[in-house]
């Protein structure tokens, strides 16, 4: 009887954590997705003419009479030509270092992989420190050209050149993960049937890969129509620089801004759905090749005819010196004086730490010949005031957003398992990755208008006030990473074997303890790459940040890209190319950390990782017997000569 109590009074206990659970999803669900999004859509409608009629279709006539479809044509066109570029250089760093045989495979490799330890707006002011009208590079190419273009580095030219090799770390992941699973049985036996080599590339590798490369395809298209830090960096006018653009504006200065930056916003948003929707359909054909039960290790193909070996040769060496100079360059120029920063002066005798670290003052002489100093007036990244506080806010913003996202979609998942034969629990899956059928700049742009105001859905607090603003920045940031983070944890959870939840049922563990001390610690390793890569991708976003613009959300990526704007005016802030260098190599450091911990440490499995306690282990006895044998002798040693080596 007593039993039956208890087992009904924990049976009403999850009940209602159940249903408290259900009801903040909800609350979560059409709060920070639907309706603001759904306002942003009502929005374009509610426009009225000068004599303050209705006027719906308003906007839309002056999109086809205005400059509006110029934006949208710059942004597919930019798509188009990224997709082709993209493609080319993608597929080639891969084949060049996992296909065939290239001598120094494994630094080319390491070249290419650079973009994914640097991207975004700190990538794109590391080209333009090489190639703007100052740029390094421009300059060395004006001293043997003196009648080029020195501003040939701005607008569509440049832009499609920076996203193209910034685009590519996606080829170096997911490309390479598909071409290292290709059967070799079935190359070799096209090469004994008499096929040249050329030609099982075609037919026979190449069709292996083709699901990873339309994936691939479709994913650049979206970055290249949804860009924002390269057009906005580099003078392009495509869609998103727009929409933060008439985001900022008011009705004095414009007709219709804001519904105008709704109309863009769902255009964007009907061109991802669209392409989405395409790739779903095309993934569910099963366009795969088959192989042979019992698969062989790619063994890389050398190029047999002597032209084509050095020409391949040269082409991987000469996109190793693309990829590798801004990271170069930015990292020398880091340890540079502020003049020599500024001057694009490479001086062995002017070394320093001060775009690091420290204060200085920075002594100068006015009009009248008198001197003067502007204290502070030469800061580094971890002295300087400014640049920390970005740091600071970024790194907790990150971390909250990131933790937040693992913490429900942990939960959530763990929901769709249990209920995976029903429909709440394929509904719960489609409420979460619903972000992805949005553009990011759609969801940071409903949020900033629709809770820029006292709104009830929140107990009539203005989420877009003063400090307000950073909830709201790490709401946006939660649920732009919640897709990723589902795909990803949800893979986790197929390796848990149903007998241990069994087990665990049978010796009378409750669900919450069945999912604390069985589940989790399964799938932890999982959670926390997918936290670190979050984090990752947050502490150096630009996008979002740029889209909320308010002083109080100013992100470190935003303070990286305004540092130069004021660089020696009225004599402060003199070294702010110097610091912009430092705090670039600052994110590299922190990307290439995570990234080692995600794909260094974590991606050992138990046998690698009790190797390698094992010979550290041994590595340690080694030491100790060392030590051991010199202390042993030293007490042999006798008295007198002891005292005469202590």
């Amino acid at each position: 009887m007593q039993a039956s109590i208890a087992g009904k009074q924990k049976y009403g206990l999850g009940k209602l954590w159940g249903i408290f659970g259900g009801v903040l999803f909800v609350y979560l669900f059409l709060g920070f997705m639907v309706i603001p999004c759904f306002n942003t859509l009502t929005s374009v409608f509610r426009e009225t003419d000068a004599a303050g009629n209705p006027d719906p279709l308003a906007v839309i006539r002056f999109f086809f009479a205005g400059k509006m479809p110029m934006f949208l044509w710059n942004s597919i066109r930019l798509a188009l030509c990224l997709v082709v570029t993209v493609n080319v250089v993608g597929i080639s760093i891969v084949l060049l270092t996992e296909y065939f045989d290239i001598k120094g495979a494994k630094i080319l490799r390491l070249g290419y992989m650079t973009t994914l330890i640097y991207s975004g707006v700190a990538l794109v002011t590391g080209y333009q420190f090489l190639y703007d009208q100052n740029g390094l590079m421009t300059k060395w190419l004006a001293d043997f050209f003196p009648g080029m273009n020195k501003q040939w580095f701005t607008g569509f030219n440049a832009v499609l050149f920076t996203m193209t090799f910034a685009c590519t770390s996606n080829h170096a992941l997911f490309l390479r993960n598909a071409i290292r699973g290709i059967d070799y049985n079935t190359v070799e036996a096209a090469r004994n049937l008499g096929a040249r080599p050329f030609k099982v590339l075609l037919k026979v590798v190449m069709p292996t890969l083709l699901p990873t490369l339309f994936s691939l395809t479709v994913m650049t298209f979206i970055t290249g129509l949804c860009a924002m830090s390269a057009p906005t960096l580099l003078g392009y006018n495509s869609i998103n620089p727009e929409i933060v653009r008439l985001a900022g504006s008011s009705v004095a200065d414009e007709s219709f801004p804001q519904a105008r930056a709704a109309l863009l916003s769902i255009i964007l948003a009907l061109c991802t759905i669209t392409l989405l929707l395409t790739l779903n359909h095309y993934e569910n054909k099963g366009h795969y090749l088959s192989v042979s039960k019992t698969k062989a290790k790619l063994v890389k193909q050398k190029i047999q005819n002597p032209v084509a070996n050095v020409l391949a040769h040269i082409y991987a060496y000469v996109l190793f010196v693309i990829y590798m100079t801004p990271v170069v360059m930015i990292i020398v120029f880091s340890f540079q004086n502020w003049g020599n920063v500024r001057n694009k002066v490479l001086d062995a005798s002017s070394w320093t730490l001060s775009n690091y670290f420290g204060n200085q003052d920075y002594i100068y002489q006015n009009w009248k010949g008198k001197e003067m100093v502007s204290k502070g007036a030469i800061s580094g990244v971890f002295g300087n005031e400014k640049t920390l506080g970005g740091i600071r806010l970024s790194f907790i913003m990150s971390a909250i957003a990131a933790a937040l996202a693992c913490v429900i979609v942990v939960i959530a998942v763990n929901y769709i398992f249990k209920h995976k034969k029903k429909k709440r629990g394929k509904l719960v899956e489609a409420c979460l990755l619903f972000p992805w059928l949005l553009p990011t700049i759609l969801i940071c742009y409903s949020f900033r208008t629709f809770f820029n105001g006292n709104v009830f859905y929140v107990f009539g607090q203005n989420l877009y006030m003063k400090e307000n603003v950073r909830i709201l920045i790490v709401m946006a940031y939660m649920v732009v990473k919640l897709p990723f983070a589902v795909r990803m944890i949800k893979a986790a959870f197929y390796a848990i074997d149903d007998e241990l939840e069994d087990a665990a049922r049978n010796l009378g563990a409750s669900q919450v303890v069945t999912f604390l001390r069985v589940k989790l610690p399964i799938v932890l390793p999982s959670v926390l790459a997918v936290f670190a890569l979050n984090f990752n991708a947050l502490f150096s976003e630009y996008d979002m940040g740029a889209t909320f613009k308010k002083a109080e959300g100013t992100t470190y990526a935003m303070v990286i890209q305004s540092m130069c704007e004021d660089e020696g005016r009225n004599n402060v802030n003199m070294n702010a190319s110097g610091r912009r260098c430092a705090s670039t190599v600052f994110i590299m450091i922190i990307s290439g950390l995570i990234l080692y911990l995600v794909y260094g440490v974590g991606a050992r499995d138990l046998g690698e990782r009790l190797a390698i306690r094992e010979k550290r282990r041994k590595c340690i006895e080694k030491i100790k017997g060392k030590i051991g044998i010199a202390r042993a002798a030293a007490e042999e040693m006798p008295k007198e000569e002891q005292e005469t080596a202590a």
